[in-house]
């Protein structure tokens, strides 16, 4: 069995991880952390646990949950996990983080994006990146997740297979992305109420999201050399899902069908990422409640360059699903385990 606490349960992310783990015959949930709702039940919170999950959550007692738990999660805002992944540390527990105080390398970059000093550097050297179909035996190996971004998640993947190749001029690269509201968290917030996105559409972190300096560090990493991006996020009245529509100029003399079959000898293996077949677009629809991540390509001659439609979950693929697939990997069990789903429809 594998003893599970989960800091930060009742956030939308940290509600998924107890969906996707509450029925899991080899998961004890140990520890559901709330410092809202400590004492509550947590189904009552959310009814459509009911039945499935019965546990009340609780304050953080950081010595129990590291005495307690084989894998801890941190669903908080950034800053918050360096002191738990520290102390899971000094016990030899393992950390998965759903924020993003371990995904920068360097932590001044890490200070000048977040705007908090990075205290645990010896911890943020050893962490690995969890985007399993880029490294996932080093995941396998690791104390410390990075969990992706949920944008960071729909761009790389959209773009691995032309930047390993060499594919794409790695400074030509526009991402521009759309994510539902959930995206910004369950914490009250006027710009996200029914009555301000509802028949709305806006642009929002303008050339400064925090998700760039992520997404170059890998971009660079996979065609080894300085990548640079536009990247321009925006929120779009739904609650779920990820569109990200993402070009770049090719590097000469690839034709479309070289493209797409690109991508689909990439990915042939790989259990959550589907390619689209040619001229089939992807919609955030097909993948709500999945840890897939579907993907469109084309190659326009006109231009120049390459168009990849990126969908994904954002809490699936883009958070907690993923996170869950870390944790497979981590300790040795199929991937896809407890994460097989179809997408709802309609």
């Amino acid at each position: 069995m594998i003893h599970v606490s989960i800091i930060g349960a009742t956030g939308y992310t940290g509600v998924e991880l107890v969906r996707l783990l509450g029925l899991r015959e080899d998961v004890v949930l140990d520890h559901l952390t709330s410092r809202t709702y400590a004492g509550q039940k947590i189904q009552h919170l959310f009814p459509h646990l009911l039945g499935n999950v019965d546990h009340t959550c609780e304050e953080l007692d950081l010595e129990q949950v590291t005495t307690d738990s084989d894998v801890i999660f941190v669903a908080l805002p950034h800053g918050h996990a360096l002191p738990i992944a520290k102390k899971a540390k000094e016990k030899g527990k393992k950390v998965i983080d759903l924020g993003a105080d371990f995904r920068l390398k360097d932590a001044a970059v890490y200070e000048e994006w977040y705007k908090v000093p990075h205290t645990e550097p010896e911890l943020l050297e050893e962490a690995v990146y969890g985007l399993p179909e880029w490294d996932r035996d080093a995941i396998k190996d690791a104390a410390v997740i990075a969990n992706p971004g949920c944008f960071v998640t729909s761009i790389l993947l959209g773009l691995m297979p032309l930047m390993k190749k060499g594919w794409v001029v790695p400074n030509s690269i526009v991402c521009d992305s759309k994510s539902g509201t959930s995206g910004a968290g369950r914490a009250g917030n006027v710009a996200n109420l029914f009555t301000e996105v509802e028949s709305s559409f806006k642009a929002y972190g303008v050339a400064h999201h925090r998700h760039t300096p992520e997404i170059e560090q890998l971009l660079t990493q996979m065609a080894g050399t300085d990548t640079m991006i536009q990247f321009t996020p925006h929120l779009v009245p739904m609650s779920r899902g990820i569109l990200s529509t993402i070009y770049a100029t090719v590097t000469g003399g690839h034709t479309a069908a070289e493209i797409h079959a690109l991508f689909e000898e990439t990915y042939a293996d790989e259990p959550f990422v589907q390619i689209l077949p040619a001229g089939m677009w992807p919609m955030t629809k097909s993948v709500k409640g999945t840890n897939n991540c579907q993907l469109g390509v084309t190659y326009d001659e006109r231009t120049g360059r390459v168009i990849i439609v990126s969908v994904i979950d954002n809490l699936m693929k883009g958070a907690a699903g993923q996170a869950v697939q870390n944790m497979n990997l981590m300790f040795g069990l199929a991937e896809t385990t407890g994460l097989q789903m179809i997408g709802l429809f309609p």
